[in-house]
């Protein structure tokens, strides 16, 4: 909900640019309607509500529907204006939004699951809708006919989907901590593999499909990066919230990751540094450093006649050392420690302080967060939570609008021969075949990290 994202952590409010309230319970689900200004929301009190704004400058609701059930989760396909709702009694909903969003018909209503749904992704190649939900099953139904085309079950609630459209293969993460990677056929599907790593219920996912990537948050406060395209089991850890990681969202322009938790707290990671995997902990008996034994080492403590220590674990290299080994405290960002964690006293050493420099930027809601969608091409946030209340935000700074439409521009080079400034329609470079098209010095928006500023310049 950021609306400028520095290089540093900065103390600066975010711009709010509109609060909606109205609801009468939690919201569970809030989008931003693309190329319009409204916004679409779905609350516990059991009402659709799709917000436009006035000539004023409020939102205020052009439909308001009221559902038989409480609204649980909620999924919105621009191009066909289709709007498919999950309630608390396990049904989805399909609704057809007018071209004015004044108006909303009711299409049908698919008994997916016997208990609450927890996400919901509609797929228009397939015309498959496809849902999670706490009866601990997966379900993907055909929106022609309205059947049951498939499901699959698991041993815990199913928390959050993500659907690769390409390949027809789901996320599916739930409250056990894992994430199960499925691939769906017509009437079947198969389990691909299993990933394990969080110590808390998985709470959200993100998929990116360009670079294969996967982003997982979860009631551990943590995040994870799963690098599914690389099939090396490569995986990143990134500890900055203070509470349960509620929503995330990857922008692939700018190569960053915005994470909200339930506190209020919304982060942007820079993901377009070369970071280090988090080491796997290490097993021993005794401090891997002094050698003393821990507290279950019943031979070495007798032998010694010493008492038994606790065991800890260095965050920057794994081995297991005890308390007086591992005194000091220190952040670590390349390896997604924000925070203060423990070190070794070699490893503290060994951490220069450029290294302590962050790598994310930390910003406050001022409110309780439980979903946030983005509008990436105009800059918006929307963000929800259990206290009623719905915040649209500016995330984008006016330049980063003008970097979307030079990197439009500078493809358009290659293809038609000339790129144009849209805003004034004025020509900045004309671009031949046989010249060389160079890009170097290009402003660079407010809320980036530091990378290299850069131009444009052509050279016959």
């Amino acid at each position: 909900m950021a609306a400028e994202i520095h290089s540093r952590p900065q103390s600066s409010r975010p711009v709010l640019l509109s609060k909606i309230e109205g609801h009468q319970d939690a919201v569970t689900a809030a989008l931003l309607i693309p190329k319009e200004d409204g916004v679409i929301t779905a609350s516990e009190d059991r009402t659709i509500r799709v917000w436009l704004k006035r000539d004023s400058g409020q939102y205020w609701p052009s439909i308001y529907h009221t559902m038989a059930s409480p609204c649980s989760a909620m999924a919105y396909h621009h191009d066909s204006r289709r709007i498919f709702v999950g309630q608390d009694n396990g049904a989805v909903m399909e609704f057809h939004v007018s071209e004015d969003f004044n108006k909303m018909n009711f299409i049908k209503t698919y008994p997916a699951h016997q208990n609450r749904v927890t996400a919901i992704i509609f797929s228009l190649a397939t015309e498959w809708v496809i849902s999670t939900g706490h009866d601990k099953c997966v379900s993907w139904m055909c929106t022609r006919s309205g059947n049951m085309l498939g499901r699959h079950f698991s041993t815990s609630w199913a928390s959050c989907l993500q659907y690769d459209f390409d390949t027809q293969y789901a996320f599916v993460g739930d409250c056990s901590g894992q994430i199960t990677l499925l691939k769906l056929e017509q009437s079947s599907c198969s389990v691909i593999t299993t990933l394990k790593g969080h110590e808390g219920s998985v709470a959200c996912l993100w998929w990116d499909p360009i670079q294969r990537l996967l982003f997982s948050g979860a009631s551990d406060n943590s995040i994870i990066m799963w690098d599914i395209g690389g099939r090396k089991g490569r995986t990143l850890l990134l500890q900055g919230h203070h509470d349960r990681v509620q929503s995330l969202c990857y922008l692939q322009l700018t190569r960053q990751l915005v994470s909200c938790s339930s506190d209020g707290g919304i982060a942007v990671w820079n993901m377009d540094v070369s970071r280090e995997e988090a080491p796997q902990w290490l097993e021993s008996d005794s401090c891997q450093k002094c050698e003393q034994p821990f507290f279950w080492n019943i031979k070495q403590m007798w032998d010694t006649k010493t008492l038994g220590l606790r065991q800890h674990h260095c965050r920057k290299c794994g081995q297991a050392v005890c308390g007086k080994c591992s005194s000091k405290r220190s952040s670590y960002p390349v390896m997604g420690f924000e925070f203060q964690v423990r070190v070794c006293d070699s490893c503290y050493d060994s951490i220069k302080d450029e290294d302590r420099t962050s790598l994310a930027t930390f910003h406050e809601g001022k409110h309780n967060i439980s979903h946030m969608s983005m509008d990436v091409a105009r800059g918006l946030m929307v963000t929800c939570g259990t206290d009623r209340v719905v915040k649209v935000t500016c995330q984008l700074a006016p330049q980063c609008r003008l970097i979307h439409h030079h990197a439009m521009t500078v493809h358009k080079a290659f293809l038609i021969g000339k790129l144009a400034l849209p805003f004034d329609e004025q020509p900045i470079a004309t671009w031949k075949p046989g010249n060389k098209l160079h890009v170097c010095e290009f402003p660079r928006p407010r809320w980036c990290l530091p990378r290299p500023r850069r131009s444009l310049q052509v050279s016959r």
